[in-house]
């Protein structure tokens, strides 16, 4: 039966079992299921040419052999077989090809392969997360026939995509716009469009990434209002009635309360949906917005939809049949990226503990290629078990990307060869620099922030101030990073900032300290050290002369 033949039946207990179930297991139930499912993809994985190719001959039969024998791996052990769409490579023939950025300026795009049982597996979990983001304790949700779900994704061949292929044969869910629209349409317009219907229709869902949902939801109240007079005669002849009572006591309620129109005043969630990195960010943001406090789900395009959060919106489950989850302790990470030959170790899930701090390493299942594979992703371990949710395994929350990569938003992937590239083409006389990702002091909102220390020659030329660097970086950030482009374009955001050191400040700290900043996200402790050496050595320089 599918999805709404089981709603029209009433089956509501077994619904909650068939696709929340895997929140009643035991660790001991959880790592069952982990094993039985890896067991599966060694046999078909490693017998694969792709396999052979990274295992180099070996045939490990055993999940303990796995692990020892195949190597942790990136995006660049599979870039020539998935790149070229190489069937034949594959452990299994894939049903469609997912993309997505890789790094801006050296590598334009990446591709991941979605067999057969992936998609019935990102399907299933996908109606997981509608069920949940509706949910307000455990075993209840609201989800009927007809449902409106505010179309705020990116369409194929992005793994957002997905979802509506997904819930098609399943249960009617009506899209605003209709994704046959929305595919050709901008971001501008789909929400123009979105927003028309959801005044016409309501609007039950709305899934999107954290910091998108957010500029979306600003422009509500401009897409409502629609100005002055006959226009906004004219917008309230095409709502329903039940919308126009609405709206008008939305603007009686916020005129009593000297406010703007929010989202929350004209439409009631039932499930709100956020994606992507820093949500953190947004989700106070939203919750005052919309009324309802997002749900977060964990996707990507190499794994598929992995985590969700449950109704009390604490902390993120790992779906046990999407991929075999093992972690790297943040010190292990830390001594290889210190040493890239160090060999470090990593733990199942059953032996993550509270408190402590992994890169994930994923092992995508059901005839996925990307094995014990480094996806780039960062999470702190919350709690072994829940007395609120009533839950006995592992609960994570979201932390960032790993330490070398600045991702702002959920839309960049800057790294050290992106930002060498930038000034390389600027010819601005950079002479050393770091690179953080920080956060606004008022509204926690991320940014790049560059410290820079220009050469003698450019330092001493005053045309290249402060804001000059920061228009020509940024111009050259757009051309090399089409998604930091994305950034100003789709949300208005500028998220450059610089700071200027005077000459000799990076190797003064060198000297004195020791030791070597890391060009990315180096502790800000030591950044900001470093910014305080700089008068010390300016005094010292004073004084000699």
């Amino acid at each position: 039966m599918t999805f709404e033949e089981k709603l029209k039946n009433k089956e509501y207990d077994q619904i909650w079992q068939e696709y929340c179930g895997f929140l009643d297991l035991s660790m001991d139930e959880y790592m069952t299921i982990q094993n039985r499912l890896l067991k599966e993809q060694i046999d078909l994985w490693c017998s694969s040419p792709l396999g052979q190719k990274i295992l180099k001959g070996k045939m490990p039969r055993t999940i303990e052999e796995f692990r020892r024998m195949v190597p942790l791996t990136t995006y660049e052990d599979y870039a020539d077989v998935l790149l070229m769409k190489r069937e034949e490579m594959l452990p299994e023939k894939p049903i469609i090809w997912i993309q997505t950025t890789w790094e801006g300026g050296k590598h334009p795009i990446k591709t991941a392969p979605y067999t057969k049982g992936m998609l019935q597996t990102y399907k299933t979990n996908v109606l997981a997360c509608m069920i949940l983001s509706t949910s307000r304790e455990k075993g209840q949700f609201d989800i009927e026939p007809g449902d409106t779900f505010l179309y705020a994704l990116a369409p194929l061949p992005y793994t957002t995509g997905l979802i509506p292929l997904g819930l098609k044969d399943e249960i009617d869910v009506e899209f605003l716009p209709p994704v046959s629209e929305a595919v050709n349409m901008t971001f501008s317009e789909r929400n123009k469009r979105g927003f028309k219907l959801g005044m016409k229709k309501g609007i039950d869902f709305f899934f999107g990434l954290g910091s998108v949902a957010y500029y979306v939801s600003l422009s509500v109240a401009a897409m409502s209002e629609g100005g002055k007079g006959g226009s906004k005669l004219k917008k309230m002849m095409s709502m329903s009635p039940s919308m126009v009572l609405r709206y008008l006591k939305a603007k009686q309620l916020c005129k009593k309360e000297n406010r703007e129109l929010k989202p929350k005043d004209l439409f009631t969630l039932k499930g709100f949906v956020c994606a992507g990195t820093d949500n953190r960010c947004y989700k106070d943001d939203l919750e005052d917005l919309w009324g309802v406090r997002p749900i977060e789900v964990f996707s990507g395009t190499e794994p598929s939809c992995i985590g969700i959060e449950t109704w009390s919106r604490n902390g993120l489950y790992f779906f046990p049949d999407t991929c075999f989850y093992e972690f790297m302790p943040e010190e292990e990470m830390r001594k290889n990226m210190e040493d890239p030959s160090y060999q470090p170790r990593t733990i199942c899930m059953d032996e993550v503990q509270a408190g402590e701090v992994y890169e994930i390493v994923l092992t995508v299942l059901k005839g996925g290629a990307f094995a014990r594979y480094r996806v780039g992703d960062m999470y702190r371990c919350l709690g072994l078990t829940s007395r609120e949710d009533e839950t006995r395994i592992p609960r994570f929350e979201y932390i960032d990307r790993v330490p070398d990569i600045i991702d702002i938003a959920g839309f960049t992937r800057i790294s050290r060869n992106s930002i060498e590239n930038v000034i390389r083409l600027s010819g601005l006389g950079i002479q050393d620099w770091t690179a953080l990702k920080e956060f606004t002091p008022d509204k926690g909102r991320p940014y790049l922030h560059l410290y820079v220390e220009l050469t003698p020659e450019a330092a001493v030329h005053s045309a290249v101030s402060k804001e000059i660097l920061k228009d020509h970086l940024t111009i050259y950030f757009k051309y090399v990073d089409q998604d930091y482009n994305d950034l100003k374009r789709i949300l208005g955001m500028d998220p450059l900032q610089i700071t200027v050191l005077k000459c000799g400040t990076f190797e003064y700290y060198r000297r004195y300290r020791g030791k070597t900043l890391r060009r990315i996200n180096p502790d800000i402790h030591d950044v900001k050290e470093m910014v305080r050496m700089q008068e010390e050595m300016y005094e010292q320089r004073r004084g000699q002369r």
